[in-house]
């Protein structure tokens, strides 16, 4: 069973920093891109950045616009786990974040770890 397990979050002033990481179990964890998504209160769930797989893949990684420069994804193969290193926070960024992979035709997305920009 695929499971995913994402934590790191909390409150942070404007300007400061949170990383979050994402246990994942349940299939081969280099094998498939990952992503990071996030909901904002009052709106649609936004793809924040995707890592291709090294194994299958190229290990390339993409970022929303809203947040290049500041936020960087990566992955500890070894570990089966995801990272998000985020920067710069803003109030905007403000939302619940989950990782998300598609392993076949469906689409597994954990329970949320809950990022707060607030001063």
């Amino acid at each position: 069973e695929v499971q995913l397990q994402a934590s790191g979050g909390g409150m942070v002033q404007p300007g400061g920093s949170l990383r979050l990481s994402c246990a994942a179990s349940g299939f081969t964890f280099s094998n498939f891109g990952m992503s990071w998504v996030r909901r904002a209160p009052g709106k649609e769930t936004e793809l924040v950045s995707h890592v291709n797989s090294d194994s299958t893949g190229d290990g390339m990684t993409t970022y929303a616009q809203s947040v290049k420069g500041r936020f960087t994804i990566s992955r500890d193969n070894a570990k089966n786990t995801l990272f998000l290193q985020m920067n710069s926070l803003k109030p905007e960024d403000t939302a619940i974040y989950y990782c998300q992979t598609r392993v076949g035709a469906r689409e597994y997305r954990g329970q949320g770890t809950l990022v707060t920009v607030s001063s």
